[in-house]
């Protein structure tokens, strides 16, 4: 069963770059200019600031909330229990991407039109900033810096999060693909990263190797965007719709979901299987076989799905956001 346990109007069209879900804490942009932190039990609002127009980055790291609003040039770092301003830093017009490594944020690169700067997490202090601007997917922490990427390119690189040196580089069979602010640069459970290259290839990059691995190569087309994986499986959204499972190992193809409708991004682990929704509304429980055992129209339109905690998911919908219990059918 698929309960909604509340919904709250959003006011606006929902982006899954403008909100950030963590057990603890769901922040959201709405209204056009304000940036919220939601009871995650009811909705009930526990901040409320101004923000700015369609952020490009909300990124909870606990304590912390940090935000690059769009019109402004600077990322912010608000508190996340009440929403207050920590520090903010100056970045240039256009700046986007933010990611954390323990105490360093790693911020810019969107579309070149920043150049990388690290700061710290806790006091918003310069670390370093690269000399020239460079283009790069989202990048991604690893236990010895960050891993970026060209978009649309086959370059990829482990850059050292205290200075910005370059500490190892690989080449891709094919070019990046993932979406302009999410993830590009999925874990794989057992140190290395998984890349979607091409129209049909995922690529597994390991730290500890010069060359990056095919893992998997399908026979459809797959959609732009990253690799989801859930529950030991790859996840990989087919552009004419539906989806082909793979296991993380090996790339073994284990099942496909046939469907006439796109899938939203991502998959969520509920009890008894998984959930997974498509752009017209509806989510599915997916069965340890593969099987759809129970499909549930929810609402209009979704955008966008995230677990919460066991059992519990996020949905952007059409103007709104909609928290909604799955429990196993008995």
């Amino acid at each position: 069963m698929f309960d909604v346990r509340w919904e709250r109007p959003l006011h606006q069209a929902g982006s899954p770059s403008a909100m950030a879900v963590t057990a603890r804490h769901l922040v959201v942009h709405e209204r056009n200019t304000r940036l919220v932190g939601l009871e995650s039990a009811d909705g009930s609002v526990r901040w409320d600031v101004p923000i700015g127009t369609w952020p490009r980055a909300v990124v909870v790291e606990e304590p912390y909330c940090l935000v690059i609003p769009q019109n402004d040039s600077r990322l912010r770092c608000l508190d996340v229990e009440t929403g207050e301003d920590v520090w903010q830093v100056e970045l240039g017009a256009f700046a986007g991407h933010v990611s954390v490594n323990e105490d360093v944020v790693l911020v810019g690169g969107w579309r070149g039109y920043t150049p990388l700067s690290a700061v710290d997490l806790h006091t918003g202090g310069l670390r370093w900033r690269a000399k020239n601007r460079g283009a790069t997917a989202l990048p991604a922490a690893t236990a010895d810096g960050f891993l970026l990427g060209e978009p649309d390119g086959d370059r990829v690189c482990l850059i050292d999060r205290g200075d910005g040196r370059e500490l190892a580089t690989w080449s891709s069979p094919g070019p990046l693909v993932g979406p302009d602010t999410g993830a590009a640069f999925v874990p794989d459970g057992a140190g290395g990263f998984l890349v979607r290259c091409g129209d049909r290839s995922v690529v597994r990059i390991r730290l500890s190797e010069k060359r990056a691995e095919t893992l998997v190569r399908t026979g459809h087309e797959l959609l732009p965007r990253a690799v989801e994986r859930c529950g030991g499986l790859l996840w990989l959204a087919e552009r004419r719709g539906g989806y082909t499972v793979v296991g993380v190992s090996d790339g073994t193809a284990r099942w496909r979901i046939d469907h006439d409708r796109r899938f939203v991004s991502s998959v969520a682990p509920v009890d008894g299987g998984f959930a997974i929704a498509d752009e017209g509304g509806s989510l599915f429980r997916i069965d340890s076989a593969g099987g759809v055992s129970a499909r549930v129209r929810i609402t209009q339109r979704i955008g966008a799905l995230c677990e919460q905690m066991p059992s519990r998911l996020v949905l952007l919908a059409k103007g709104s956001l909609l928290v909604v219990d799955a429990r196993r059918p008995r």
